[in-house]
């Protein structure tokens, strides 16, 4: 990902979500079909977290949702990609690198977007029912991964105790 053409706070950003989705890729390339698979959570309430399997369609899916996002909130009408799913972890490599080339493509086309909004009526709001406004909404695409990214390791340390 080359964000050289960007500055101040989206590169700051884009190259904090590029380190993110590097340390997840660290994480996950090791990973084997059987551990991808294995349930981790059986009675989960949450869908997403059944597998490292469903934890990565998550990631990957919600990547593209937040650029979407951004996106309609500047006035495109961008459909949601259908979420994928995978049996092995390098196509889930490569569905997340292109989300986060997505991601860059936007802002390098969009480089003077208004990052922070204070005014509640011009905010993104989610289908979760938070408001962010674009700088939020990065930031949290971020800790998305993150958190997720620690989900997974924990999970490999629980299959290899």
């Amino acid at each position: 990902m080359d964000t050289n053409n960007l500055t101040g706070a989206i590169a700051a950003l884009m190259d904090e979500y590029k380190k993110a989705v590097d340390e997840l890729i660290i994480v996950i390339r090791p990973i084997n079909p059987q551990q991808l698979l294995k349930t981790i959570e059986p009675v989960s309430s949450n869908t997403d977290c059944i597998s490292i399997q469903t934890i990565l369609t998550h990631v990957a899916a919600s990547m593209f949702s937040y650029a979407i996002y951004i996106e309609n909130s500047v006035g495109l009408h961008t459909i949601r990609p259908e979420r994928q799913e995978f049996d092995e972890v390098l196509p889930y490599i490569s569905l997340i690198q292109e989300a986060l080339n997505y991601n860059e493509d936007f802002f390098n086309r969009n480089p003077n977007i208004t990052m922070e909004e204070l005014n509640p009526a011009r905010k993104i709001n989610t289908r979760w029912g938070q408001q962010y406004d674009v700088e939020q909404m990065l930031e949290h695409a971020i800790v998305h991964i993150l958190r997720h990214r620690r989900q997974i390791k924990n999970a490999l340390a629980q299959f290899n105790s």
